[in-house]
């Protein structure tokens, strides 16, 4: 999980403030001292953690927080704001051209995901009814062109390519052509990358640039390699004047400094974050969501516009009253998982719920298809009334239960505690879920700040 490291330590240092009904400077000091320590363990870059601890010091040791009746609370709210800004500010959107059209380069090393990424964007362009073109112009790794049409295929976007024999420059000017003569709104163009920054690749690529005038040049670096991630993106807008960055493996980092520093580092905005393996996996940036994913506080506007996005409303609504009504069964579990996983990882939801992660027994829930599989054999071997009254399954049906699924009694068990804790998360979206309160949250989700008192 994204800054999970991070996030526990930083809701450690946060608790002690939040019981102390008065700080001193000397509070404050000690406070920040572990806030520091959490930065630079998160592989935040030394320099941008000194500039943050100067700045958030400077705010927090003034005497409106002093004299404050939250003294906690305003000193959290400090380092939000600060974080906030540390990565950004605001969300900056991609580029859109006057005329059609908008020409998007994908620059980075070998391995970052610019090929993946790049099929990631396609569909997310998709679905806001563009009409995208993916150029393949990686001629060099084996392999690249066809990993580009098989995402084409499968995400039905067409993909330009001339082949390995012909020079990128070229490839890139006719796919251009190409997408004006088929009414293309959006060009993607995949270019080759290095397992190192070389003058050959930097030519190439200041070639290419010069050929099709992008209107977007995004550096796509693994938020996994930390430090070396700040370094990259830093090489690569000396040399390309970058507009943007896209953060990938962002789930499978539990440090997550590269995306605290990049944006410091460069000046680049981060446009986009990748949290996870599916197509679908592509976020936009927004640093304050971010910031409130950081510190515990949870992310509740992107989980309801994943919400409104992926959840059948007629469906939704009907399992609302079921949990108002004490009706949740079972059956209606399964159906409930298959929503929820329609709305990505749960483990990445979880991170949305504000103070989810202190949650007992939520940590440890995922959803999986492997899981998924196992949860359905164990659902299938209860009875009818099993499934609708769980608080019968005694310790002689437990037995019966796993050997007719084929799982053990352990796992019969650890079903049984998570319906359990679904039915309590179920709770919280089940409000969500129907479509004028979607509405309403969305509103109350702009405002969204600490709860203070």
């Amino acid at each position: 999980m994204a800054f999970e490291g991070l996030t526990g330590r930083l809701q450690g240092v946060f608790d002690k403030l939040r019981g102390k009904g008065k700080l001193t400077e000397e509070d404050v000091s000690e406070a920040l001292r572990e806030v520091r320590l959490a930065l630079l363990e998160a592989d935040v870059n030394f320099k941008v953690v000194k500039d943050f601890i100067a700045k958030v010091k400077e705010r927090a040791v003034g005497q409106d927080v002093m004299k404050s009746f939250t003294p906690g609370m305003v000193v959290i709210d400090i380092v939000n704001k600060e974080l906030t800004d540390l990565m950004g500010g605001t969300h900056t959107k991609l580029a859109k051209a006057n005329k059609p059209p908008t020409v998007i380069m994908m620059v980075g090393l070998q391995g970052a995901g610019k090929t993946t990424t790049s099929g990631k964007l396609a569909k997310m362009l998709q679905k806001q009814n563009h009409k995208p073109l993916l150029v393949a112009g990686d001629i060099y790794r084996p392999a690249a062109i066809k990993q580009l049409q098989v995402l084409g295929e499968q995400l039905k976007v067409p993909v330009f390519s001339m082949g390995d024999q012909v020079s990128p420059v070229e490839i890139a000017k006719n796919g251009l052509q190409f997408a004006k003569d088929n009414n293309n709104d959006y060009v993607i163009v995949d270019t080759a990358g290095r397992l190192h920054i070389d003058e050959t690749l930097m030519d190439e690529l200041k070639n290419v640039r010069e050929a099709v005038g992008p209107h977007e040049t995004l550096l796509v670096v693994d938020a996994m390699t930390g430090q070396d991630a700040v370094n990259v993106a830093e090489s690569f807008h000396k040399q390309l004047e970058l507009t943007g960055v896209v953060l990938t493996k962002l789930d499978g980092d539990t440090r997550g400094g590269a995306a605290l520093s990049v944006k410091a580092v460069t000046g680049c905005p981060i446009k986009f974050a990748a949290m996870g393996e599916k197509m679908d996996a592509l976020e936009p940036f927004y640093p304050e969501r971010m910031a409130s994913r950081i510190l515990g506080m949870g992310d509740m506007l992107t989980l309801i516009e994943k919400a409104q996005a992926g959840i059948d409303a007629d469906k939704a609504k009907e399992m609302e009253r079921k949990m108002r009504n004490a009706e949740f069964t079972f059956d209606d579990f399964l159906e409930q998982m298959e929503q929820v996983k329609k709305l990505g990882p749960l483990d990445q939801l979880l991170d949305m719920l504000p103070g989810a992660g202190k949650m007992k027994g939520m940590k440890d829930l995922k959803v999986d298809d492997k899981q998924m599989g196992r949860v359905e054999a164990i659902v299938k071997s209860m009875t009818k009334e099993e499934k609708r009254k769980p608080e019968i399954i005694n310790a002689n049906r437990r037995k019966r239960i796993a050997l007719g699924s084929g799982n053990s009694v352990q796992d019969v068990n650890r079903l049984l505690k998570q319906f359990e804790d679904m039915r309590k998360m179920m709770k919280q979206f089940s409000g969500m879920m129907n479509p004028k309160a979607m509405k309403n949250m969305k509103k109350l989700g702009k405002g969204f700040k600490f709860p203070f008192g």
